[in-house]
């Protein structure tokens, strides 16, 4: 997710808790998803959209914080 912010990711999850925690829970979103469309354990596909759509929303929300990180550390 997000190679171009690879450095920034990394730097971000030792400084910012918020980020931290927003990508911790993606992660844990992403193979809840992955585990359920393998059927371990089943899901219905209401459940598993519903959860790509809290993962999407939070990828957005990480793209905006590393967006705004980026602006603020200037150019380098």
């Amino acid at each position: 997710m997000f190679p171009e912010y690879r450095e920034l990711i990394s730097q971000l999850k030792h400084q910012d808790h918020h980020f931290t925690r927003l990508f911790d829970k993606h992660n844990a979103l992403d193979q809840e998803i992955q585990n359920h469309e393998a059927g371990n354990p089943p899901a219905s596909q209401e459940t598993i959209e519903t959860k790509k759509k809290e993962k999407l929303a939070l990828k957005d929300e990480l793209y905006a914080l590393l967006q705004k990180a980026a602006k603020n550390a200037g150019p380098a």
